[in-house]
């Protein structure tokens, strides 16, 4: 069994040292000139190791861009012949964009006066305030007391009762703000009030429902409502064209059976029974 497979090892040396002849001519004629001639060993080479598969890491490879842009083929706006002008930044949106120093607070002027809310206010008269236990009467301004009246014509309307009216419309029950003691009393207190930001001694003189005090305030205001004759410096209201008020109706007839029965107009109780007790 041995003398076969020497005698096949004997015969394929001559084969492999012809291949091996072979591959030489061939890479001579693809990489050498006429001149070069490669020596091939018919001996049999040792084994590489099997770390030489692994190739070497390439060297770094220089950094390529996405888009090769070349500054001498890119095309430069056009401009005008004009030379450009820099104008200012806008403003900041707020105040948080601002990298300076915070701003100072901001100066309280007369309307951001602070006092105490009074809930529910109730007017007794134009220009009186009764609320939360204080008695206030509006500082500036002569009150136009309740039973007041004005002359229009030779002829007297209750200008005071009118004035009231109109100050309840105007302040229809809002709380309204007063520079008053921490504690109210029974005492009439003149101080400032106003509601929101709108001063009632103004809208009570302006509109003519009370009369500026001298040296007020108002002054200006006052002569102005009585130059435009408005509430009681103007006319008397006019009634004419509204309906006039129902009669008196007389009393209702009274059902059979009840123990009442009308004298005069008004029901009593018959002669032979006594009245119910309440």
């Amino acid at each position: 069994m041995r003398l076969p497979h020497l005698a096949l090892a004997v015969l394929a040396i001559p084969a492999m040292a012809t291949a091996i002849v072979a591959g030489g001519r061939a890479v001579q004629n693809q990489s050498g000139g006429p001149g070069e001639q490669i020596q091939v060993s018919a001996e049999p080479q040792p084994a590489a190791p099997a770390t030489s598969a692994i190739s070497k890491p390439e060297a770094a490879k220089q950094a390529t861009h996405s888009r090769a842009i070349d500054p001498e083929i890119v095309v430069p706006p056009q401009l005008g012949s004009d030379e450009l002008e820099r104008i200012e930044p806008r403003a900041p949106l707020s105040d948080l964009a601002l990298a300076g120093l915070p701003r100072p607070p901001k100066t309280k002027m007369p309307d951001d006066w602070k006092g105490t809310k009074l809930f529910q206010p109730v007017a007794p008269a134009a220009g009186v305030i009764e609320a939360k236990g204080y008695s206030i009467a509006v500082s500036g301004i002569d009150i136009v007391k309740q039973d007041e009246t004005c002359t229009d014509g030779g002829k007297s309307w209750s200008c005071g009762i009118r004035a009231r009216t109109a100050f309840r419309a105007f302040l229809r029950g809002r709380a309204v703000v007063c520079a008053v003691p921490p504690e109210g009393g029974r005492d009439l207190i003149a101080a400032e009030c106003r509601i929101g930001n709108q001063d009632i001694g103004q809208w009570l003189v302006e509109n003519g429902w009370a009369r500026a005090a001298k040296g007020g305030a108002y002054i200006e205001a006052g002569e102005k409502a009585r130059a435009a004759k408005k509430g009681v410096f103007g006319p008397a209201p006019r009634v004419s064209g509204l309906p006039p008020l129902p009669a008196a109706s007389r009393s209702a007839p009274v059902a059979p059976g009840s123990i009442l029965e009308e004298q005069d107009g008004v029901l009593k109780p018959p002669a032979d029974q006594q009245a119910p007790v309440e």
